[in-house]
């Protein structure tokens, strides 16, 4: 840019100031046409900058204009009052992106901010604030500077860590905001050490502003706070772990260059900050813990459970009745088995579409577990039941604690409250102690059958031991 190669001057003053002033402008001429939903955050993060270019330009006026050098100024006002806008404007993207239910983020954002903050201590902020003598004023300068600079990294990484869509406008507003922390890192530092004279570290803070309003007037910033599908903090990558692992070895790194180049050790400060990195990476490595713990209990319900209508599967009524087998041997007590079909389930599906089909599976489970739990089927010593779906249309129950004749009732109890005006075939069969799982399904399968081939609507008992396999109708 013609502004970094012009000296130091009035004419390079006044040159960043017209680009500085021009950007603000344009972000607001973006925010005003794009009219976005986190419109709020737009206007802090706005006046924010605008705050930094007024002070720019105060500062210039200062030099140049008054030939003063006042300290403090109201130009220092104006950059610690942007410092809290902008992260105020951050603050707000992360809440609209749904940032603030998203406790591994959080923690995240506070490994890489103490890290930052044990950097800021040993280059910027205890020498400044040596380097301020006896001044009251000067000190609390010295430490707010690079407290702002700290702020504004806090709310990056805590944006950066929200699972919202990455659009052109949220990579130009991070450009934006990291470009104004590198250029004020330097600026201080260069300051403290050899006196600032202008030069590149004038150009990270113009392209600051050239990103802040590319971001504003870029139509994908509307989408800033849009979800991308995915649940906050649930994506750990690599990048992220090598990220957090970089920022977790900054303390005993700082600790490691300072000894080898013989430099005043930063006990304290390496120490505290060790000390705080420890507990948030155990606090990231228990809340990962935690996670997979729901994750794996969620797997577990969606392996036992039947998705549609949230019965139970087969895979679980195995070991349902695999389970009862035991406790019918140890307990003696009768052990049935029931295998229900709604009647030209096909038919229906051909008639009223699958989504119906799919509706009446649904009702039909839950107005049968409901009669189940009202008449108490499985209430008594010794007695339980358990009802799931066996595949398709088909459905299981498992009595235990009631004979052949009572299993059968209260099957045939369910016929009255199937939905839809529908009906049911079923087959009933007790085990006889021996009987593999195998051989008891296939025994109520064939009084299914036999039902089917009787006229539909009924319950038949299974013969023990069966001797007939009958063909199985058209269903």
């Amino acid at each position: 840019m013609l502004c970094v190669c012009l000296p130091a001057g009035p004419v390079h003053d006044a040159l960043y100031s017209v680009i500085s002033c021009g950007c603000v402008a344009l972000m607001v001429v973006g925010v005003r046409r794009h009219r976005p939903r986190a419109v709020a955050g737009w206007w802090l993060t706005t006046c924010g900058v605008a705050a930094w270019a007024a002070a720019d330009l105060l500062w210039a006026v200062y030099t140049w204009v008054l030939h003063v050098s006042p300290f403090p100024s109201p130009a220092d006002a104006l950059y610690l009052t942007s410092y809290a806008l902008i992260a105020c404007g951050f603050w707000r993207f992360v809440r609209a992106r749904r940032g603030q239910g998203d406790p591994e983020g959080f923690v995240d954002s506070l490994i890489f901010t103490v890290g930052f903050v044990l950097l800021s201590w040993v280059l910027l902020m205890r020498p400044g604030l040596e380097s301020a003598g006896e001044s009251s004023v000067a000190r609390v300068l010295a430490a707010a500077y690079p407290l702002g600079d700290v702020l504004l990294l806090a709310f990056l990484v805590r944006l950066l860590t929200t699972s919202g869509a990455r659009t052109a406008s949220f990579r130009w507003l991070v450009a934006g905001n990291t470009l104004l922390l590198v250029a004020d890192c330097a600026y201080q530092y260069v300051e403290m050490t050899t006196g600032y004279s202008g030069g590149l570290i004038t150009l990270p803070w113009l392209l600051g502003y050239v990103c802040f309003a590319t971001a504003a007037l870029h139509p994908s910033m509307r989408a800033l706070t849009d979800g991308d599908g995915r649940q906050a903090g649930t994506r750990f990558t690599r990048r992220r772990l090598a990220a957090l692992t970089l920022a977790s070895l900054v303390a005993p790194g700082t600790l490691l260059v300072e000894l080898a180049l013989g430099l005043r050790l930063e006990g304290w400060a390496v120490g505290v900050s060790s000390v705080v990195l420890f507990a948030l990476v155990v606090q990231r490595m228990s809340g990962l813990l935690r996670r997979l713990d729901q994750q794996a209990a969620k797997l577990s319900e969606l392996a036992r459970t039947d998705a549609l209508t949230g019965l139970p599967n087969r895979r679980t009524g195995d070991a349902e009745l695999a389970r009862m087998q035991v406790r019918a041997l140890e307990e003696g007590l009768p052990l049935c088995v029931a295998v229900l079909d709604l009647d030209r389930f096909k038919a229906f599906n051909d008639t009223y579409g699958h989504q119906a089909g799919d509706q009446l599976l649904v009702q039909a489970s839950a107005a049968w577990r409901e009669r189940l739990v009202v008449d108490r089927v499985g209430a008594g010593a010794g007695r339980s039941a358990m009802l799931g779906r066996w595949g398709g249309e088909e459905f299981l129950l498992l009595v235990l604690g009631r004979d052949l004749a009572s299993a059968v009732a209260v099957v045939d109890s369910l016929r009255a409250v199937t939905p839809a005006g529908q009906t049911f075939s079923a087959g009933v069969a007790q085990w006889d102690g021996t009987s593999s799982a195998a051989e008891l399904f296939a025994a109520a399968d064939t009084a299914l059958y036999a039902a089917k081939c009787g006229g539909r609507d009924a319950v038949v008992a299974a013969p023990a031991p069966v001797q007939v396999q009958l063909q199985a109708p058209t269903r």
